[in-house]
């Protein structure tokens, strides 16, 4: 899924250019592109598809040479993840009537290549066996309260597998106070947004939980893979309900499990969570860039991966951050205001 338009890491992230598409780990590929880099192995670059929207059209193609331009799907307007997830199912059901799927963001980190696929590959026999619906649960480091988290039943594993459980109940964003409660409680995850399924299961599921989209999505049956379908879908995505596959599904569903997993995961919402995810130096510094000499900084995080010499001196709790015209200077504390900075969203 690499629909989203935030421009929470403004400088470097803009409304045209958002958070999936940039290199925000200094590492030369950008999100997009270390998302299917860690499912080499797990599948073929034919077999690898993007939902997007229509404006990202070509710089997914740019980004991703690998996979068929046919893989790209393009949605005309934005409808939260269920229509985007119903889109990109019954397409590949033209395709294949027995595929087992993974739908994941584009603009997530793992830090751990060879435990996610792991992870992925015993799902992946799970759902091809079963009509379990599976979500990965990340074991939570810290009282987090920008994510949701799963309740799992770890009274007794599936037969099937034994890091596999049944989910007891899906929890919306806490408070800190129930965030730490959580934290207390080992039965708890968070919702990394994961998940994996067969085809026919999740097809299945929106005829039962959500009709109105499957009739939309099934009565296009004829046009997937045709020349026709770009326009039909611009006719028809339109009449979608915007909401999530959490609500829509998720919540709904009777055969939900969750395999609880740790391979550093992070959804890299805010420049905090990237001096999380950054090797830090003594003095709790995160820098992205090669020409930085920091003085008398503490608990910054700095980005800057343009050829200029930047020195930063005497700050504590900042971002700085610069792409080509734009720089930030910032207090990690106001990030959330960044868009009323920078007049981005």
């Amino acid at each position: 899924m690499a629909g989203g338009v935030g421009s929470r890491f403004w400088p470097m992230s803009t409304t045209t250019k958002p958070k999936q598409f940039i290199d925000v780990l200094g590492v030369g590929r950008s999100l997009l592109q270390l998302t299917f880099d860690r499912f080499k192995g797990i599948c073929d670059p034919e077999n690898v598809w993007v939902v997007t929207n229509k404006g990202y059209y070509e710089i997914v193609k740019q980004q991703l040479p690998e996979i068929p331009e046919h893989n790209i799907l393009c949605e005309p307007c934005r409808r939260n993840t269920a229509p985007c997830i119903a889109y990109v199912s019954w397409r590949i059901k033209a395709k294949d009537r027995n595929a087992n799927i993974v739908v994941t963001p584009s603009d997530h980190i793992v830090t751990d290549g060879e435990e996610f696929r792991r992870v992925i590959r015993q799902c992946l026999q799970f759902t091809g066996e079963t009509d379990a619906i599976v979500t990965l649960g990340m074991k939570p480091s810290r009282p987090e309260t920008g994510y949701g988290y799963i309740q799992a039943d770890l009274s007794s594993s599936s037969p099937r597998n034994k890091e596999i459980f049944r989910v007891d109940s899906f929890k919306e964003k806490p408070d800190l106070e129930t965030a730490q409660k959580y934290i207390r409680n080992k039965s708890y995850f968070w919702n990394a947004g994961i998940f994996i399924w067969s085809v026919s299961t999740i097809v299945n599921a929106f005829r039962v939980y959500q009709p109105a989209l499957n009739d939309v999505f099934e009565g296009m049956a004829d046009i997937y893979g045709t020349s026709q379908e770009q326009e039909v879908i611009d006719k028809r995505f339109p009449e979608c309900e915007s909401i999530s596959v959490d609500y829509a599904i998720m919540e709904k569903a009777e055969e939900i499990f969750v395999c609880p997993a740790d391979f550093g995961w992070s959804d890299l919402g805010t420049w905090g969570s990237l001096l999380v995810q950054t090797k830090k130096d003594i003095y709790g510094n995160g820098v992205i860039g090669d020409n930085v000499a920091l003085f008398d900084t503490h608990n910054c995080i700095v980005h800057t991966l343009g050829k200029k010499k930047v020195v930063v001196q005497g700050l504590d709790g900042y971002i700085v951050a610069e792409e080509d015209d734009r720089l930030l200077i910032c207090r990690l504390t106001d990030e959330q205001r960044i868009k009323q900075f920078s007049g981005e969203g």
